[in-house]
């Protein structure tokens, strides 16, 4: 038998409850025909339950369903059908409601002569997960020409109800929130863990009709998804609460304010998340991460602005008002930047990367609001009341107030230590390559927990004999302690070009035999298969099948590549030089460079997960985003002050330029690293590597940003021969570039 996997459009109560009355009144006189008593009270036993979504047409206790059935596949319901209604099926919810564990929920499905779904096992992956709020939710990928049926039937029914059906039950009918152009569908319902284990076995044991294929599942312990959940958490809130205590020890009555804004931005972030039902996932928690960055940036940038004209000598009220005013171009040009690399990144992206991007464009754009909008109404609503603001404190009121540096002049120490870590990489790269993981290579994970520390290398001695094939030959089988030592992550290709649930048991049997000496006595197959936090054996599982890993790099690659052009282009139109968009890009490969060795060196040797996959793609997202938005702020002070100072020499230019801004870049550089420092510590394992990749990131975006990106853009802009030993604004030479 063939399980059908199918969405169609469905019908609501005011389309079918005429219908229903038709029948409630036609049973009183023809209930024996229908295969039920005269006195059969149809319209009570349709609202029985307790609970009934608005999707549905019925509520119908379970001891009554059989009832129903009978009237609803009479000759004589079916003769009464109005023309709307004609080829409707009813199908039932595949399980009682979670608040009525005593009725079934009755669904109308809207059908056609044929019986055709509109979508027809058009499953490409299927992924267990967690949504924000804890909830097990199963993301599922169409293939292409599902992806275009999809697209057809939402773009049909925004605003109403599509239901999943499998086998003809009703597994969820959710609300069309918009169109969805690129198959991606998250289906919600009353899922148990089990249950959407069950779920994934059948889609993985290839029952679907020819042509559905499923190349990526994974199941996470209930135990280790609160885990993680309470990981994040903490860490976020610890890194919030950092970001707090810093801008306001910084900016004194100012830094207030800024965090009042913080705050109203990521009500905003989760209230539009929770909204629209997204996940929050760990590239999710990436965008947020960088969101908080990009907001810090802003009141960072207006700050230092404001600062400037307050030594300038003007009033507070003055000072706050030119400090806006000048900010704006900066702020704009950051946040366009980032917003327009999430743009490409969700066009060109897979899922993870999808939902980092969906996550930022969400966060810049609400930066832009209350850090830019919200902000300066509650400061000016002060100033306008004669209250003074702060905005510095004792302690960091002169900071960085006389700093000036020959960023310039040393440019070229900075050129030979970055070409000798770029050789350095490149090198690691060639000779050593990376750790995939599964998103990249096919294969499976499990994290198996036991109940006493383990060693890794023990583990995988007693599995690798066991895991052979036909002729004899070892499959790959890699362990590694995963978290604490008690903890290990098997990752294996043994049987990867067979996706059956067959394979998942052989496999799954493999590990009970080889790992059962390090497990306690009485443990059985079931209970390792099934761990939890109290007990010994797997608590996650991840399967990737071969085809899915060449989709991942290639929209990776492209994903990259795409941001990487898109900034290209802004920059060039937005500075009108070519040779800052090659500074620009110049900085972002070196920054990728970097962390791609960093990555090839060191994932033997650290203690956590350093795999290259769909995550450590997100990171890199991460920081490419972060060093743009770093570079074009000095950009734009140098275009400033290639307006404004047309005395100085190009490279005294340059340095007063990236001087002037050290401030800014000091405290947004500080922060980034702060939280993320908080995340690494306290964000539990499985953020530990994707936060290693960001911290080395967020360091190296912010030096080359001053010595790749302005320092190219120097070289290439410069029209003679180097300029002579030059000072803080002390020569009167004409700048080279403006002739």
């Amino acid at each position: 038998r063939s399980a059908k996997l199918q969405f169609w459009e469905v019908q609501q109560s005011p389309e079918v409850y005429p219908y229903f009355q038709t029948l409630a009144t036609m049973i009183a006189a023809k209930g024996d025909s229908m295969g039920v008593a005269k006195n059969v009270n149809f319209m009570n036993i349709m609202q029985g339950g307790k609970s009934m979504s608005q999707s549905a047409v019925g509520s119908v206790k379970l001891s009554d369903t059989a009832v129903v059935n009978k009237i609803l596949n009479s000759k004589v319901a079916k003769s009464l059908r109005p023309a709307n209604i004609k080829y409707t099926q009813f199908m039932w919810g595949y399980k009682p409601e979670a608040s009525d564990a005593e009725s079934l929920v009755l669904y109308a499905i809207r059908g056609n002569i044929n019986q055709k779904a509109p979508v027809d096992g058009a499953v490409e992956s299927a992924n267990i997960s967690y949504d924000e709020l804890s909830r097990v939710v199963v993301d599922m990928q169409m293939d292409s020409k599902g992806a275009k049926e999809w697209k057809t039937l939402t773009e049909k029914n925004v605003g109403k109800p599509v239901a999943v059906t499998l086998d003809g039950r009703v597994y969820t009918a959710p609300n069309v929130v918009g169109a969805i152009p690129n198959g991606r569908t998250q289906i919600s319902g009353n899922f148990s863990q089990e249950e959407a284990k069950e779920l994934v076995d059948v889609l993985g044991a290839g029952k679907l009709p020819a042509g559905a294929k499923v190349v990526q599942a994974t199941v996470v312990g209930p135990s280790l998804g609160q885990e993680s959940i309470d990981a994040g958490l903490m860490s976020f809130m610890i890194a919030f609460a950092i970001i707090i205590v810093y801008i306001i020890f910084y900016y004194g009555g100012a830094g207030v304010y800024a965090v009042i804004a913080m705050i109203i931005n990521l009500f905003y972030i989760f209230g539009i998340m929770d909204s629209g039902d997204f996940t929050l996932t760990l590239p999710g928690i990436a965008g947020i991460v960088l969101t908080m960055a990009v907001a810090v940036d802003t009141n960072v940038i207006i700050y230092e602005r404001t600062k400037e004209e307050l030594f300038a000598g003007k009033s507070i009220l003055e000072a706050y008002k030119d400090g806006f005013k000048h900010a704006l171009n900066a702020i704009i040009d950051g946040h366009t930047t980032t917003f327009l690399t999430a743009v490409v990144l969700f066009f060109f992206g897979t899922g993870p990367i999808k939902g980092f991007a969906l996550t930022l464009m969400i966060g810049v754009a609400m930066t832009l609001f209350t850090s830019v909008l919200l902000s300066r109404v509650m400061i000016f609503s002060r100033l306008s009341k004669g209250k003074g603001l702060s905005v510095w404190t004792p302690a960091t009121k002169n900071l960085f107030r006389n700093t000036w540096i020959d960023f310039i002049g040393k440019r070229k120490y900075a050129y030979i230590f970055s070409a000798v870590l770029t050789v350095i990489c490149i090198i690691s790269i060639a000779t050593h390559g990376f750790k995939y993981g599964i998103d990249f290579t096919g294969g499976r994970n499990y994290v198996v927990r036991f109940d006493k520390d383990v060693k890794a290398e023990d583990v995988e001695d007693k599995l690798v004999a066991l895991f052979k094939t036909e002729d004899g030959k070892n499959s790959s089988v890699e362990a590694k302690t995963f978290g604490s030592n008690n903890q290990v992550k098997i990752s294996t290709d043994y049987l990867i070009e067979d996706e059956s649930l067959k394979a998942d048991q052989i496999i799954e049997q493999k590990l009970y035999e080889g790992l059962k000496s390090n497990l306690p006595a009485g443990t059985t197959l079931k209970d390792f298969k099934s761990a939890d936090k109290e007990h010994a054996g797997i608590i996650s599982s991840e399967k990737v099948g071969p085809s899915v890993a060449d989709d991942i790099q290639t929209h990776g690659i492209y994903a990259v590549l795409g941001a990487l052009g898109i900034i290209f282009i802004y920059i060039l139109l937005r500075f009108r030089k070519w040779q800052f968009s090659l500074g620009a890009v110049a900085a972002l490969f070196h920054d990728a460079i970097i962390i791609l060795g960093a990555y090839s060196l060191l994932h033997k040797y650290m203690p956590f997960n350093m795999e290259i996959n769909q995550d450590f793609i997100a990171a890199i997202l991460t920081v490419l985003g972060y060093s743009i938005n770093d570079t074009v702020i000095i950009f734009d002070r140098i275009r400033e002050y290639l307006r404004e100072k047309k005395s100085l020499t190009l490279a005294g230019l340059f340095d007063d330029s990236i001087s002037s801004t050290l401030g800014r870049t000091f405290n947004t550089s500080f922060t980034t690293i702060l939280v993320i420092l908080a995340i690494f510590i306290f964000g539990g394992d499985n953020l530990r590597g994707f936060m290693f990749a960001m911290l080395i990131g967020i360091g190296f975006g912010t030096y080359s940003s001053i010595f790749v990106a302005s320092a190219i853009a120097y070289d290439f802009l410069k029209t003679g021969k180097e300029d002579e030993v030059h000072g803080k604004s002390t020569t009167n030479k004409e700048v080279l570039a403006s002739k």
